[in-house]
């Protein structure tokens, strides 16, 4: 095998994000579930024999050491492997969003290299590399919608109603550490329990319901970004109640009834998604 083409890489929404601590290393402690959406890029991965990594952007221009990059090359020193990598990335999941996009694709990249240079390294040992990269790359590899805690390596599965979701991401991006690093962000949200998220979920007969809890980067984010609440406020005026996903700038509502999504300020992204019950690469790793 010499290629692989088409590989997903799904965004994610976070349900509820609580802040439970801190670390001594200055880690946040956080509550969250993750649910995967139908919100894709999608990679095309060739194998070099050169040993060299690189990367083709296809759509948007990405940095040039990004998660893809350093997911190859930390994939290329564990295994100790001489193969490299061509990686063509059609990013559609915006940056700055809140939504795990870079994560995803560092995930999907390790996924595909891991078959493409027939490694065959158990997902536990892919999901500690992926920790390397960040919080969220465990949970894409994963490839199940979880309840997770910790500084994002705690990962419960669990099982989500099919749900219609409406996403919008505001032109404005925000910076996850200036969200994280400000004084005023609640750190102290008392821990919750997967059966309360549930028995609060079930609650709802009708259909899908997500206003468990809270997020807690949503204050903070909206003081620095307020296109977050004017995204809010624009899917308010849709009949929908929305909150932000993850460190924003992006945020989402269930949507129960239909409901008008074309109108948007120019330079948003909206979406009508769906959830996913698993990501489409899962058991792709041991």
């Amino acid at each position: 095998m010499k290629a692989i083409y088409d590989l997903p890489a799904p965004a994610k929404l976070n349900l509820f994000l609580h802040i439970t601590g801190r670390r001594a290393d200055g880690y946040h402690l956080l509550q969250s579930v993750f649910m995967l959406i139908d919100w894709c890029d999608t990679l095309h991965v060739e194998r070099r024999d050169d040993g060299v990594i690189s990367r083709e952007d296809l759509t948007t221009e990405l940095p040039e050491d990004d998660l893809i990059v350093r997911a190859a090359r930390a994939l290329q020193d564990f295994a100790r492997t001489p193969q490299g990598a061509h990686i063509g990335i059609a990013k559609q999941v915006p940056a700055q969003a809140g939504m795990g996009g870079g994560s995803s694709d560092a995930a999907t990249c390790l996924l595909a290299l891991n078959r493409l240079w027939r490694l065959n390294l158990p997902l536990q040992k892919l999901e500690e590399i992926g920790l390397q990269l960040g919080a969220d790359v465990p949970f894409f590899l994963r490839g199940q919608n979880a309840w997770v805690e910790g500084i994002g390596e705690k990962i419960t599965p669990i099982t989500l109603p099919v749900g219609t979701f409406a996403v919008v991401k505001p032109s404005a991006g925000l910076d996850t550490r200036l969200i994280f690093a400000a004084p005023d962000l609640q750190r102290e949200t008392p821990a919750a329990i997967i059966s309360g998220f549930a028995a609060h979920s079930e609650a709802e007969v009708s259909g899908f319901r997500f206003d468990f809890g809270h997020n807690d980067l949503q204050p903070v984010a909206q003081r620095l970004c307020p296109a977050v609440t004017e995204a809010i406020e624009w899917l308010g005026h849709q009949g929908l109640s929305a909150r932000m996903t993850g460190s924003g700038s992006s945020v989402f509502a269930t949507m129960q009834h239909e409901a008008e999504l074309a109108d948007a300020p120019q330079g948003w992204q909206v979406r009508k998604c769906s959830n996913l019950a698993v990501h489409p690469l899962v058991g792709w790793a041991a």
